[in-house]
This record gives C-alpha cells, structure tokens and sequence, in this order.
C-alpha cells in the first residue's frame, strides 16, 4: 500500500508552554462553560454542550494546552473523533506540533478507508478512517469532549490500530461515570478532566 500522504512522526516538541492554572482551576473553568441540552439528540438524553467553552479562545487553549503538557514527547500524531473531537484534537496537536488525524462518520472520508461499527447510548453509529492515516508504530493520542458508554472511544481505537497506529491513551475533557465507559476500554490509558 502506498503510504507517501501518511502523517510522519513529528519531532518531540522541546517545550510546551506551562500551565498558567492549576487542575481544579482549569476543571471549574471548563464547568463554567458547559451547559445541559434535555432531549438532544433524542428524547431522554442530556447532552453535555461544549459550544460556550469553544467559543472562549482563552478557555479553549487552556484545555489544549493542559492536554499537549500532559503528553508532551509521548505522541506522534493527535485522532479527534467528529465533531467536537475535531476542535480540541486539532487544538491541541497544534499546540504539541504534531499531526491531526479525523475519525468521521462513515462516508466523509475521501480516499480508502477501515470502519467500525458500535453501540452508543441512544443507537449506533458507524465511524471511518484513512487506510494511510499513520505509519507503522506511530504513537497516537485519541481525543473526543466526552467519554459516555465508550463505544466511540473503543471504536476509534480499533481503527487507529487498523491503520498502523499505536494508541498511547485516550483523553476526554467530560467522562459521564454512571454509563460505565471506561469498562470499553479496559487496557487502555483514559484520562478525564472532569468525571461526573
């Protein structure tokens, strides 16, 4: 397979600018940002809004930026799973100087693709990623806004491996406790800044 658009392994940022809050800080700012949408996307779910907290630049690279210290020199290439996945994956590979790689929803992607289909909590879904997306052994951080029943999470992890990936941890700013979701990903490294 010819893997010439692959994203190649960045070199380890050098230095990554420090933190300028503390953790709790940095939670009750992204607390202060979200808000409850009842019946969205379909009756008797809440959905956890994040859209005020990308709207705030200052809020919005502080959640980056906390993420990119964390794995400083660790990863290769950041995954955001669409949508949300998307801002603050893309955010924050910026902020390392690293690749971005999408997960999207079966038929967004362009070229030749691996799927995976999963169970969420009001459905299923099925996402997709380039075949090319990495080369062999490349380190790679998989990041959405909330981790709820772990089937996107899980899903996105099987595919980056698919792909050649290797998945160093998976990184949510929102993990919704009572649905069980890290149960998906036993094994893994899953890191939640808030866990409600």
């Amino acid at each position: 397979m010819d893997r010439h658009w692959a994203a190649q392994p960045a070199q380890a940022a050098t230095s990554v600018p420090p933190l300028t809050m503390s953790d709790e800080l940095l939670r009750q700012l992204v607390l202060d940002h979200l808000r409850d949408i009842p019946d969205f996307p379909k009756p008797g779910v809440l959905f956890k809004d994040f859209t005020p907290l990308l709207a705030d630049g200052d809020a919005m690279r502080a959640v980056a930026d906390h993420v990119a210290q964390r794995y400083a020199g660790r990863v290769d290439a950041v995954v955001g799973i669409e949508a949300r996945g998307f801002i603050l994956g893309a955010a924050t590979a910026y902020a390392m100087g690293v690749g971005f790689v999408p997960v999207r929803k079966v038929g967004k992607l362009p070229g030749e693709t691996y799927e995976a289909t999963y169970t969420l909590e009001y459905g299923t879904a099925t996402l997709e990623i380039h075949v090319d997306a990495f080369m062999d052994g490349q380190r790679v951080l998989v990041m959405d806004d909330v981790l709820a029943t772990g089937g996107t999470a899980a899903a996105t992890c099987e595919l980056v491996e698919r792909a050649g990936g290797q998945v160093v941890a998976v990184d949510v700013v929102l993990e919704l406790e009572f649905l069980h979701g890290r149960d998906a990903l036993a094994g893994r490294e899953v890191f939640s800044l808030i866990i409600d």
